[in-house]
This record gives structure tokens, C-alpha cells and sequence, in this order.
């Protein structure tokens, strides 16, 4: 240690710069300098040294414009590993700078014309590769070289990196310290020197007239955005004709597992009951794509992915009886390299009477010819006993009896098809039942207090009770003897 105390504090500004001992002799030196950068550094060190020199001795700053902060950012390490081995998505990503990119106007009015882009240029890959979230960095040094040498780079440390993104974020690393304590430092050289630093906030604090003044510019801001969109969406929604139910289904072939042969797809349609039906329009049946198999765990799975929607309306006619729910059914197939296919199972699926997403795994079967010879012509040429009518799989739609007798039909399990259903259900029941609902709670808001709303529950619904006690009895007098008292009165 020198003699004197090695102690320093600095109150640092947002993208304030502070020169360090490096800086100062290369930008003195004009031939150093090239950028118009360089040569507003080279002016502003010249006044300081007229002023008497720089007043900070080992704390310095790197702002947004210098070359440190943009190199930087290229040369941190992912993890902390002496033997680190970058990825190719790492290098691809160190050349794009998540920071203030200039977004063309040209270009973007281009893609809603252009979809695809078939030469992008470097420049276009780099804009819209990454989510481009405008950030400014800031990074506060600390010159730890040995006493009265000061000004060597290999010394230069991080002390604190300050970054703030185009939503207002402030970011800071490390934290402020507190009541945390001092970071430690501890340098490899001879000497083992350790340093310790503290990072205090010196902000001044915001009035609260500000503070309130702020908060009422961010809820104008944030009512004319919400307005915006109410006004996009609009009021105006399609409601479906009283004692109707509107059933949106958005669903999902998910996969495929466990079956004998590679190369699945699935063949689907959707059968509608009675009292059920939908627009012209709409396609009730579909065929996915066909998908190779991978090993996962002892299965060979098939991801499909593959979406559809339905929209289906389903009217009461008569009140007391229950409604029947779409059946959805399926056949799954494998088409092998000579364009031969082979039936590997039949399932059905009852779409999900409550609203919401729903992920079911329905097993299969597929039938199975007497004797070995259906086997080997299925192994050999393709083709297999299959279902002429694959309501079959349930109820056949052209059944009128009371018993199905499936009786010596043999069949042989198969795999199972995962889907993923996202169920909505409209009505106009459901915003009677909501409004409703809304009055009730106003009136007992009105009351206050849950004993009230308690002992409110049970006048009505002894009433409602007390109702259809009388009702019924009145149904069960004879009818001379209501006509009697009703004259009588």
C-alpha cells in the first residue's frame, strides 16, 4: 500500500463520462484519433487538462457510444466454464446487438405486400431475426493497477452495468449494496490485492406532486390505449337465437403411439345428433398429414399437430330431455413405401360437455381376420378387414333395436391418439344467468354484511319452495272444488 489512503468516491450521472488514465494519453495523441468520436474525447481532454486535469483518479465510465460497451457485449461468456465451447446459435447471436437498431420504414411496409423475402440481406436477417428491444448500457470501471501505474487495460475492471430498455426498465448489476456489505475484488498478481467497492443510489427522491402527476399521465395514457381497443373489437357480437347453444371447438391431433407400422395418419369426422347442426360451410371431417414415427421410451410416436375447428349449434325443442353431444370419430392408417395402407385402429371421442381445454388419450382396436392368412396378407400386400361404417365403432347409425349384439366380431387392441380440445360455449342463457347474478349482488351490496346475504338466500329460497308446494297442491284439487271456492269468494 502506498502511504497515503487508497480510498475514492464518485457520483456518477447517467452516460456520464469520466476519462480514464488509458483514454487520456490515447486521445491526447491525434494521430489516435479517427472517428468524430475520438475527436470530441480528444477536445473534451484538452479542456480538462487546462482546467487542472481530470478529478476522478481509478473510477472511470464507458457510456453507450464507446467502443468497450459494444465490444463487450460480444465477449461475455455464457457460462462461467474455463473450457467453454460457444454454440452455434452464440456465435450466430454475437453479431446481432440487441440494441438501438434502425427499424426502416421501407421494410416493414414491404412485408405486409411481400410475405416471404426470398434474398433477405444481412442487415434484414439481423432486424428481425431477435426481438429488437431498443437498450442503452452504461458500465462504471475501476482502475485497479499498482500504485502510480496507472492507466494499463489488463488491470481495467467491471465495478457495475447499468442498462436501461426502451420500455423504461432500469437494470443494475450488481445491486445496490445496503446493508448487504462491500463487493470484493481480489486480483491474481503478486501481491494479492483485494478490493472493496459499495454502489449507493444518489438519485434524488421524487416529489410526491410529481410522483402524482406522473401517475395520472400513465392512466390517461393507458384509458385512450384501452379505448383504442374497445374500439378495434367493437360491441357488436354475434350472440346465437334464444334456447340455442353455440359450441366452438378448436382442437388438436396431437400424436400417435404405439402401433405396428410407421408412416400413420389419421382420418376423422365429426357426427352430429339430432337437434344439432351447423353453417353450410363448415367441414365436419379432415385427414392429417402423414408422419413418421420416433423412439420415445418404449413407444414410436407420431406428432401430428394437427388443428381443426368446429362450430356447431345445438337447439332445444323440448326441455325435460338431455341433449346428445357430438361424437367425434377416427380411423388411424399407415401407408408404407410401396403406397400400401393398413387400418391400425378405430376410436371415438365424445367431445367434452364443460368449456375449456381438455386433453384426452382415446385407446383403439382394429378388427382381425380368422386365421393366419389375413395376417400375411396384411404383412405382404396391405390392405386388412376394415369398417364399411364407422359409426360401427359406437352405435351404427342405421341401428333401431334395443340390443347390439357384437357377438363373434373379433378385434385386437391397438395404440392410442392424444388429443388436445379447447371447448367454448355460448349462450344466451349464460349472460341472462350473469346479469342476474349482477342484480342480486347491487341489492344485498345495498344490505352489506354476509349474514344478511346469508339469511336473503334462505327467505328466497323457502319462498320459491313454499311456491311449488302450492302449486302442486292446487294441481291435485279437484277441479268442482276450485270452482266452488272460487265462487264462493
Amino acid at each position: 500500500r502506498p502511504p497515503e489512503d487508497e480510498e475514492e468516491e464518485v457520483e456518477v450521472g447517467w452516460q456520464e463520462k469520466l476519462f480514464s488514465q488509458f483514454e487520456v494519453d490515447l486521445y491526447l495523441n491525434e494521430s489516435a484519433c479517427q472517428t468524430p468520436l475520438d475527436w470530441q474525447y480528444h477536445e473534451e481532454i484538452r479542456k480538462l487538462e487546462k482546467a487542472g486535469g481530470r478529478k476522478n483518479s481509478r473510477i472511470f465510465t464507458y457510456t453507450d457510444h464507446d467502443r468497450f460497451t459494444n465490444l463487450e457485449e460480444l465477449c461475455q461468456k455464457v457460462t462461467d466454464l474455463d473450457h467453454e465451447e460457444p454454440s452455434y446459435l452464440v456465435e450466430r447471436m454475437a453479431n446481432v446487438r440487441r440494441r438501438r437498431q434502425d427499424r426502416r420504414p421501407v421494410e416493414a411496409s414491404s412485408l405486409k405486400s411481400k410475405i416471404i423475402t426470398w434474398e433477405p440481406s444481412e442487415e434484414f436477417i439481423k432486424n428481425n431475426h431477435v426481438i429488437n428491444t431498443p437498450v442503452q448500457t452504461m458500465y462504471i470501471m475501476g482502475d485497479l493497477g499498482p500504485y502510480g501505474k496507472l492507466g494499463q487495460r489488463e488491470y481495467e475492471n467491471v465495478l457495475c452495468t447499468i442498462k436501461v430498455d426502451g420500455n423504461g426498465v432500469i437494470t443494475v448489476k450488481p445491486d445496490f449494496t445496503g446493508t448487504k456489505g462491500a463487493y470484493r475484488i481480489e486480483l491474481g498478481g503478486e501481491k494479492r490485492e483485494v478490493w472493496e467497492y459499495t454502489i449507493e443510489n444518489a438519485s434524488a427522491q421524487v416529489q410526491p406532486e410529481e410522483e402524482e402527476r406522473e401517475r395520472r399521465v400513465f392512466r390517461e395514457l393507458y384509458g385512450r390505449h384501452r379505448d383504442y381497443l374497445s374500439g378495434l373489437v367493437g360491441s357488436d357480437f354475434e350472440m346465437p337465437l334464444p334456447g340455442t347453444l353455440r359450441l366452438v371447438v378448436n382442437g388438436e391431433i396431437v400424436s400417435a403411439q404405439g402401433y405396428e407400422y410407421d408412416n400413420l395418419y389419421v382420418h376423422f369426422f365429426l357426427e352430429l345428433p339430432d337437434q344439432w347442426s351447423s353453417s353450410p360451410f363448415q367441414q365436419l371431417s379432415g385427414v392429417t398429414q402423414t408422419c413418421a414415427t420416433k423412439a420415445v421410451g418404449w413407444d414410436n410416436v407420431a406428432y401430428f399437430c394437427y388443428p381443426f375447428t368446429v362450430d356447431m349449434f345445438y337447439t332445444q325443442e323440448d326441455e325435460d330431455s338431455l341433449p346428445q353431444w357430438p361424437v367425434l370419430y377416427f380411423e388411424v392408417l399407415s401407408l408404407d413405401f410401396w403406397q400400401r395402407y393398413r387400418v391400425e385402429g378405430y376410436g371415438s371421442l365424445v367431445l367434452p360437455t364443460s368449456p375449456g381445454v381438455h386433453t384426452l388419450t382415446i385407446p383403439t382396436w382394429r378388427p382381425v381376420g380368422l386365421g393366419p392368412v389375413a395376417e400375411m396378407r396384411r404383412f405382404f400386400i396391405g390392405g386388412s378387414p376394415e369398417l364399411e361404417d364407422l359409426t360401427y365403432i359406437r352405435i351404427p347409425s342405421t341401428f333401431k333395436g334395443k340390443r347390439l349384439s357384437r357377438f363373434g366380431f373379433r378385434t385386437e387392441t391397438t395404440g392410442s391418439v392424444t388429443f388436445r380440445l379447447c371447448c367454448l360455449q355460448q349462450s344466451r342463457a349464460f349472460l341472462e344467468n350473469s346479469a342476474l347474478r349482477q342484480r342480486m349482488q347491487s341489492v344485498l351490496d345495498r344490505l352489506g354484511g354476509f349474514s344478511q346475504q346469508s339469511s336473503v338466500y334462505n327467505v328466497l329460497e323457502a319462498f320459491q319452495r313454499a311456491r311449488r308446494r302450492m302449486q302442486e297442491a292446487r294441481e291435485s284439487l279437484p277441479q268442482d272444488l276450485i270452482s266452488t271456492s272460487a265462487s264462493a269468494l
